[in-house]
């Protein structure tokens, strides 16, 4: 049977894990990291970059890198999210046709699903690594606040990454199945915190008897480590510019190394009272260069940072009542996500729910884990165990007057189907466009619209009398399906909702085709990577055989190992020869390793 892998797709790291031998195993990256920065770049001759190496050339070409493209997947460029973001992405952010927002980087477009795809495909590579096999399927965690659009997105990516979406699975969700299932086993209600680098979420689940039932969701898909980041940024560059008169803002590789900077600053402080932020030579004015060396202190940074903070608890308020439990009635705080690792997060959250909060888990890696757990349960390796999810968001349709009639209230569990009869508005009317919206407002315009169909050919009728029955169908992905049926006529018409916008079905296969034909290239360059060291290593060791026996050969053969050596040499740094070629040069430098073995064989016995 082939794994199941669960992926974390995270705003600011991406993590990757499995069920081996029956154990959940978070699977380490190539660089030897068990989480991977979700980080993308484009170097020249379309090289891509992902992960560790992409993060540490940011610096340099800070235009050419993508970072926290999370945070755009399933958006349109109008929304205010969008502005929102362009801090954190560092590279272009476009309009799309289709009025997406896209990533322009060397006058190429990328959709965010397909630089998310680029990501999962590096996580995929890592676990078919570990396990030397192909690997083709995979869980997928998602914000539990994520609508319908981004869930969709997400899943696309996947597509794109070559993988078998079997399950999105909300990121609080997985973070608790990994939980009670191998931190606790207790029966209880338990609430899950999750600050992550690019969103918040907060969901309460009740646990009995392995059957993990989500009560209630709540969370904000704009704020995490990111906006942490950012304030301290702009904190910085303001005092910067008091005291140099010289502005940072449109330096770009002078505020990606400020982004470095603030980054390892927030970690440090989690630990220690102060840090030491040292940038010699960020910028110039009049007088010559000038550098950025500032204390900060840790009670410096928590008024900075101290509303994003506060901003959290209202969803925990909504999630508490949503799901009608008091505070005493909770078993356990669970905390995951990086930026629970900062002291003032844990004192307020401790506060709000009179509770010390669990740190048995590690919050970079029990998502992942909580997905791999989810695979092995839908494969049968891991049982007793049952998940019932959540919608996060109220779904309906519009009817007259511009309102918004919810058919599934947000929390509801799924997969689910609700069925509501409507009318129509004018004699006569032989349609119905039924317009399904996403949201908690009570008017069209303030809310998500995921899709528009209309149910045609209805018999002619005064105004009022035919029954038209609209169905919603939730799956257990959060993906939603929408039926419209005739009762009188028995006809129906259904459509699965697709992504306000996203990818097409064409754009999905042309760019898959698109990365296949980069999987091939990256094949061959790792094949030829693989020449060249094991070139290098043999024309060392010649070398160090040739030094010390050299003399003892005859002039002839020595220089013609001598000439091989030599173009071994040149073949090992021509990225242009041919693969074949340096298989050639590669056997002849073995043949040659073999007689110089041999030399020094003879001249062993000789002493």
């Amino acid at each position: 049977m082939s794994h199941v892998i669960g992926i974390d797709l995270g705003t600011t790291n991406s993590c990757v894990a499995a069920n081996v031998d029956g154990d959940i195993v978070v699977i380490a990256n190539q660089e030897g990291g068990r989480t991977t920065p979700s980080v993308f770049a484009l170097m020249e001759g379309e090289e891509r970059l992902v992960g560790q190496l992409a993060k540490r050339q940011a610096v340099t070409n800070p235009t050419n890198t993508v970072v926290a493209a999370k945070r755009l997947i399933g958006l349109k460029y109008d929304n205010p999210e969008v502005e929102h973001a362009r801090f954190s992405v560092g590279a272009e952010i476009i309009k799309a046709e289709n009025g997406d927002a896209w990533i322009r980087i060397q006058d190429k477009e990328y959709s965010p699903e397909q630089i998310s795809s680029f990501i999962l495909a590096k996580m995929k590579e890592t676990a078919q690594d570990f396990f030397g096999e192909e690997i083709t399927e995979a869980i997928i965690t998602v914000p539990a606040h994520f609508d319908d659009t981004q869930r969709q997105a997400t899943k696309d990516a996947g597509r794109l990454a070559g993988l078998d979406v079997l399950r999105i699975i909300n990121e609080p969700t997985a973070a608790a199945l990994a939980y009670g299932v191998q931190e606790s086993g207790e029966d209880g209600v338990y609430v899950v915190y999750d600050l992550g680098g690019g969103t918040f979420d907060v969901t309460i689940l009740e646990v009995q008897e392995g059957v993990f039932e989500v009560l209630s969701t709540s969370g904000d898909t704009m704020l995490g480590g990111e906006d942490f980041d950012v304030a301290l940024i702009k904190y910085l560059v303001e005092l910067f510019e008091e005291d140099t008169g010289v502005s940072l803002l449109k330096d770009t590789m002078a505020m990606q190394r400020l982004k470095e900077a603030a980054e390892k600053t927030k970690h440090e402080l989690s630990t220690a009272n102060s840090t030491e932020i040292n940038l010699p030579f960020i910028a110039a004015n009049a007088e010559g260069p000038v550098h950025l060396i500032r204390t900060i202190q840790r009670a410096e940074f928590e008024s900075l940072v101290a509303p994003l903070v506060e901003r959290t608890l209202g969803p925990c308020k909504d999630a508490l009542n949503y799901a009608e439990i008091e505070k005493d009635e909770i078993t356990e705080v669970i905390l995951v996500g990086g930026m629970t690792r900062m002291p003032l997060v844990q004192e307020k959250v401790t506060a709000f729910f009179n509770k010390e909060p669990s740190q048995g888990v590690n919050p970079d890696e029990v998502v992942a884990v909580g997905a791999a757990t989810q695979g092995g349960v839908m494969t049968g390796e891991v049982t007793d165990v049952i998940l019932l999810d959540v919608t996060p968001l109220t779904l309906g349709v519009e009817t007259s007057g511009g309102r918004f009639t919810p058919l599934i209230s947000r929390n509801s569990t799924i997969p689910i189907s609700v069925s509501e009869v409507f009318t129509t508005a004018v004699d006569n009317q032989d349609f119905v466009r039924v317009h399904i919206l996403q949201g908690e407002r009570p008017l069209v315009a303030d809310n998500k619209s995921l899709a528009t169909f209309d149910f045609v050919d209805i018999p002619p009728a005064p105004r009022g009398e035919p029954q038209i029955e609209v169905s919603f169908h939730i799956d257990a992905d959060g993906m939603v399906e929408v039926t419209a049926k005739d009762l009188a006529t028995g006809r129906e018409q259904a459509v699965q909702v697709q992504a306000s916008g996203g990818l097409s079905e064409d754009e999905i296969s042309e760019l898959i085709s698109e990365a296949e034909d980069f999987s091939d290239r990256d094949a061959l360059k790792k094949e030829r990577v693989e020449f060249q060291n094991r070139i290098i290593g043999l024309i060392y060791t010649s070398e160090r055989t040739l030094g010390a026996f050299g003399d003892t050969m005859n002039k002839d053969e020595l220089e013609a190992i001598e000439e091989l050596l030599e173009l071994a040499k040149d073949a090992s740094e021509d990225d242009s020869i041919q693969l074949d070629s340096l298989e050639e040069v590669l056997s002849e430098l073995e043949q040659t390793a073999y007689r110089l073995a041999e030399i020094m064989a003879a001249n062993m016995e000789d002493i």
